[in-house]
């Protein structure tokens, strides 16, 4: 898990710290133009948290779908020569990228004190916060989930990549990482409910900063999804895995 954390970043000028300047562009992005230009409102948030949260969050996600979509494609000579339990790869990629996002989730706790003392930002602190690691854990088991779905599909159709990477960011814009829940309209909310994402992003914020829109039958839907998917990748992963190193 070290090695491949630290591979990312070598032969770059920046190294590690481009873990704290992309979120931190991509913050200056949206908020020029969402906020600034398209008039998002972020309701009661501050527009720097709000879609900090949202970014951080957003790139555990991605970064876990992405690192395990490609695991026979990228992994087939080891595959190939030594056996151990496959799954060892993708779950050692999940660890990775919770230790990336350990790192941006202490700036966006750096940028919440920030707003705290200078701003006098009224920091909410309720029963909720105990939810903030259960909703991080789906999310990552989520990813988690779609990735070893895709790496099966992957390993077999190299043209896919391409799409599964187009799929991932049409997805962000159907997650509340751009804009909250009830910026959509009443009458097309159900598409973006109908992503399990959403009420992890929302539940996220309103554990974290005090706003978010949630109900338990949302949670719940999202909760049931996630777990539903992870059994399924689990047994497609486990299933397909020897007959991919051939394919591969």
């Amino acid at each position: 898990m070290r090695k491949d954390f630290l591979l990312n970043y070598q032969q770059t000028i920046l190294g590690p710290l481009w873990l704290l300047f992309q979120p931190l562009l991509t913050l200056a992005t949206y908020i020029l133009v969402f906020n600034k230009l398209i008039g998002v409102s972020t309701g009661a948030l501050p527009p720097v948290l709000f879609y900090l949260s949202g970014i951080v969050l957003w790139n555990f996600f991605n970064d876990t779908f992405l690192s395990t979509s490609f695991v026979f494609r990228e992994n087939a000579q080891i595959f190939s020569k030594v056996y151990f339990p496959r799954l060892i790869i993708p779950f050692s990629q999940l660890g990775t990228q919770f230790l990336r996002f350990a790192i941006q989730f202490i700036m966006l706790l750096a940028m919440i004190a920030y707003y705290v003392v200078m701003k006098d930002y009224a920091f909410p602190v309720t029963f909720l916060i105990v939810t903030l690691p259960v909703t991080i854990v789906l999310v990552g088991l989520t990813g988690l989930a779609l990735g070893l779905t895709f790496s099966v599909v992957t390993a077999k159709y190299r043209d896919i990549v391409n799409l599964v990477t187009f799929g991932v960011r049409l997805l962000m814009f159907l997650t509340p990482v751009l804009y909250p829940v009830n910026f959509v309209p009443a009458e097309v909310r159900w598409v973006v409910q109908f992503n399990p994402l959403t009420s992890y992003f929302e539940l996220f914020r309103l554990s974290l900063l005090g706003e978010g829109v949630i109900s338990p039958m949302n949670v719940g839907y999202s909760v049931g999804v996630t777990f539903l998917l992870l059994i399924i990748s689990l047994l497609v992963f486990n299933k397909q895995g020897d007959k991919l190193i051939d394919v591969v």
